[in-house]
């Protein structure tokens, strides 16, 4: 306890202060989440979705598997940003 006490005197301690939320903020104006959400209703998109929703169910519904769905998830993700970048670099200033 008195080495305890001693250090604290010597190097006080350093706490990271709290995040003020302003209640003004808006939703973020990003335009790349816009068009996510865009691609992710296209026909393609939601195939590859229900996919990785199938494949995740599968592997849920097993105790034990080697089986990820890794694969199924990079595909979704890959035609997502892949449609998405289509059109960015369009919309930024």
């Amino acid at each position: 306890m008195f080495l305890t006490n001693l250090l604290s005197r010597i190097f006080p301690s350093v706490h990271a202060e709290e995040e003020i939320e302003c209640s003004d903020k808006k939703k973020s104006d990003d335009p790349m989440e816009a068009l996510r959400e865009k691609c992710k209703q296209l026909p393609e998109a939601k195939n590859l979705f229900q996919l990785l929703r199938k494949c995740t169910n599968r592997v849920k519904s097993k105790k034990q598997t080697t089986e990820t769905c890794v694969e199924e998830l990079f595909d979704f993700l890959y035609f997502v940003d892949h449609c998405v970048a289509k059109d960015l670099f369009k919309l930024l200033k």
